[in-house]
């Protein structure tokens, strides 16, 4: 947690600093890029389980991750009107992992056994505020020791004239590198090295209506194609005879989710927010996502929100547990992520939103705490606490 405490006190002294200038009420709208907000966001993660994929579906899953994740964003106004928006974020997680630290069945000699990933993003979006029409434009990374991606969005959003209602158009393409590491037993040197390729294609369509004061709902689909090494190349499957193999899928998935989303206000102080998402795929799985939250406002500046998420999935057509897999099978996997299970996630959120900011400074205007306990059927279960601080020029 110390890494949490440091990153957030040295924010709060620049912000400190750079809230001493005057703030202008005049509604002057900037024709520079300047900063609206920042949002800074630190959460700690950790969990256990029995069914490690490295060990072939049986070990420990013992994990704990701290991510800090600061998100900055600017706005200028063009000369026609043309509001253009830039979002910088950069995120950093560290991780440490029992069963990743198993790749060479001894302990602490994984060079995965904990790592670092670094996630830098770029937004750039474009509306025409008197036509309702926005075009955004992104790109982005993710570093890990194993693992390196490249991402890039494109959407496009469109009011209806009433302003009511709201479509969106999204594309998004990630270009990944998977660092091929067996395990030990399995190398045919040192370290057989290389990288393979994996691609994600995902397209996006989504509807937002405002029914009345009170209700309004939202459509989405999606389809998702993936392309090349969907495998991890240190996950290990034991066959029934005794020996042991590597984790191989095949190189191609499409998957199609389909998901609602409704929220409909109960007087000035409860919101009820339901959602649900369906999800198949040709790997022959299935599952469905039913999610509800109830903000509850106990002043107009201090809220609560209890929530609850219930999750249910099929298996794989690849996947058998510890020594089920036969030499005969040309794809097999012992990846409990990719096993028949359901899961609960529940927890709580308290926001606070002070009309004079938080800390006697307006230009802090808001502070988030979540927590929430996740468990499912396999045995897995974790914790995770976030914290949102926002602050606004």
């Amino acid at each position: 947690m110390k890494k949490i405490v440091i990153s957030g006190l040295a924010l709060l002294a620049f912000f400190k600093i750079q809230a001493q200038t005057p703030k202008d009420s005049t509604g002057y709208k900037p024709t520079k890029l300047k900063i609206e907000e920042v949002n800074l966001v630190s959460s700690y993660y950790r969990q256990n389980g029995d069914n490690a994929s490295v060990t072939g579906g049986i070990g420990s899953q013992k994990l704990t991750d701290i991510a800090n994740v600061i998100d900055v964003t600017l706005v200028k106004y063009g000369k026609t009107g043309k509001k253009h928006t830039l979002d910088v974020e950069i995120g950093v997680d560290h991780y440490t992992s029992a069963s990743s630290d198993r790749v060479d069945l001894q302990a602490n000699t994984s060079a995965s056994s904990s790592d670092i990933r670094v996630y830098p993003s770029l937004l750039y979006t474009a509306e025409q505020i008197d036509k309702g029409r926005s075009f955004a434009i992104g790109v982005g990374s993710s570093t890990e020791y194993d693992y390196q991606s490249f991402n890039g969005t494109a959407a496009f959003i469109q009011k209806t004239k009433d302003r009511n209602g709201e479509f969106t158009a999204r594309f998004q393409a990630f270009l990944d590198q998977v660092k091929i590491i067996k395990p030990i037993e399995l190398r045919q040197g040192q370290d057989d090295g290389g990288t393979e390729a994996r691609n994600t294609f995902a397209g996006s369509l989504s509807y937002a209506q405002a029914i009345n004061k009170n209700l309004q709902v939202s459509l989405t689909a999606d389809y998702v194609q993936q392309t090349g090494y969907l495998s991890l190349p240190f996950h290990r499957v034991y066959l029934n005879d005794g020996t042991v193999s590597q984790e191989n899928l095949p190189d191609t998935r499409t998957k199609i989710p389909i998901g609602g989303r409704l929220s409909y206000f109960l007087g000035d102080h409860l919101i009820v927010r339901a959602f649900y998402r369906f999800y198949t795929d040709d790997w022959d799985m299935q599952s469905h996502t039913a999610e509800l939250e109830l903000p509850v406002k106990i002043t107009p500046f201090f809220s609560l929100t209890p929530f609850y998420r219930y999750y249910d999935q099929t298996r794989i057509k690849y996947f058998k547990a510890y020594g089920e897999h036969t030499a005969a099978e040309q794809y097999r996997t012992s990846n409990y992520d990719l096993s028949p299970f359901h899961s609960n996630f529940y927890g709580i959120g308290v926001r606070m939103a002070p009309e004079n900011g938080l800390f006697g400074n307006p230009h802090w205007a808001m502070l988030e705490f979540r927590v929430g306990h996740y468990d499912r059927s396999t045995d897995l279960n974790a914790n995770i606490a976030s914290v949102n601080l926002k602050y606004k020029v």
